[in-house]
């Protein structure tokens, strides 16, 4: 598909534009398999990042690099993408070697942040001038490392860019109307263009710098006084949202703000952004878990080609059921990975007995060693390339390693 210059269209033009991706992508994915739901659901964020940003210099990091489709798209790549996840093609995930817009190879979830950080402090150190933005979602915020990653970004003084791209897990947020009400009244154009003008206006002036943080950690305080707050902002971190993840010149008009006002307050800014997993494909936002990561299908109706035969985390998954039945101290622990590992018929039988801790590996492996001291058999099923999170090894007796079925 022929590509527009981004950073000259109008809204208009980037609706339509976000429509051909979302075609490109089935028509791509019915063919190659690949995951599809998350790269549907952040089309809009990523033509509005594509907008705002210049990849080749500012570093975008992806927390969970299976949601890059429409990015490699949009990043000179667009030929090669029936090659996508096959030999000597294009990787599923963000790659260094394969372009100098992909800034990193993302691990999987809650890497990114601190990953960003390091980046805006070799920024610092190097007296750059470049933009960095952590990507971070699918369930990045149920692993501890994104929380270390927030506190020191917090303290650091290192202007850079969260986005929260939330598409359906559970965060807590701030209780009651009059919360809802200001994060309502933080994001009317209005207000943005207010405080870019007094911002304007306070650089003119000598010491305006200071006094604009002066009247900025005022406005925190007097927040703070008034509501709870959120745990971001008691990190540091301001936040913005939540906002509509699907609305390209919204977006388009936050993350140009989000930008600056970064670099004012010399400080990190999360954006928090709601999107649909699948959106814009029926089949996948009615079965986001199966268009996750999904092997050749028709587009008319989302069929697969190939018939389901049963693979190594089925035959895991019957094989520990049956031992279940048999003694009662065995228990299944997942990261977040119940599908994937076969452990669905499992947490069915068994719930008493099935424990999903979310996208924390070293939790997982930690807890199940608390539960054999006192004398359960947990069995933690996970994938061996996911064991980088967990602090163990693939031979511990604690893991069965489930393998992976997609090419990672």
């Amino acid at each position: 598909m022929e590509l527009p210059d981004l950073h000259c269209i109008s809204d208009e033009e980037a609706e339509r534009l976000c429509v051909q991706l979302r075609q490109r992508l089935i028509e791509t994915v019915s063919q190659t398999g690949g995951h599809l739901a998350a790269s549907l659901g952040v089309v809009e964020l990523t033509v509005a990042l594509h907008r705002v940003f210049d990849t080749g210099e500012d570093r975008l990091v992806f927390d969970v690099g299976h949601q890059c489709y429409c990015h490699k798209i949009l990043t000179g790549r667009d030929g090669q993408m029936d090659t996508l996840r096959r030999f000597g093609g294009l990787s599923g995930f963000p790659k260094p070697y394969e372009s100098i817009h992909d800034a990193f190879i993302a691990g999987h979830a809650s890497t990114a942040i601190s990953t960003a950080l390091g980046m805006a402090r070799a920024r610092t150190a190097a007296g750059a001038d470049y933009s960095v933005i952590a990507l971070v979602g699918d369930g990045a915020l149920t692993g501890g490392l994104a929380y270390e990653g927030l506190s020191n970004a917090g303290e650091s003084g290192e202007p850079m860019i969260i986005i929260l791209n939330d598409n359906g897990m559970s965060i807590t947020k701030n209780v009651g109307g009059v919360a809802q009400h200001l994060a309502h009244q933080r994001l009317k154009p209005q207000y943005l263009r207010w405080k870019r003008i007094y911002r304007r206006l306070t650089e003119k002036v000598p010491g305006g710098r200071a006094l604009y943080r002066l009247t900025h950690k005022i406005k925190k305080a007097i927040k703070f006084a008034i509501l709870p707050g959120s745990i971001f902002e008691h990190m540091g971190v301001t936040y913005l949202g939540p906002v509509d993840g699907h609305d390209v010149g919204q977006l388009t008009k936050l993350l140009h703000y989000c930008r600056s006002y970064c670099r004012t307050i010399n400080g990190p800014v999360m954006l928090h952004v709601r999107t649909v997993k699948g959106k814009g494909y029926p089949p996948a936002e009615e079965n986001p878990d199966v268009f996750h990561g999904v092997g050749p299908f028709q587009v008319e109706d989302g069929a697969l080609l190939k018939e389901q035969k049963p693979d190594f985390s089925s035959a895991f998954g019957s094989a520990l059921c049956q031992l279940a039945e048999q003694d009662r101290r065995i228990c299944a622990i997942t990261a977040a990975m119940q599908s994937g590992t076969g452990l669905n018929e499992f947490s069915a039988r068994f719930p008493d007995r099935f424990f999903d801790v979310g996208i924390a590996e070293g939790h997982a492996v930690t807890m199940a060693a608390g539960m054999a001291k006192q004398g359960m058999v947990p069995v933690f099923a996970v994938y061996s390339s996911f064991l980088q999170r967990s602090n163990s090894c693939p031979s511990s007796p604690l893991c069965s390693s489930a393998r992976s079925n997609s090419a990672i």
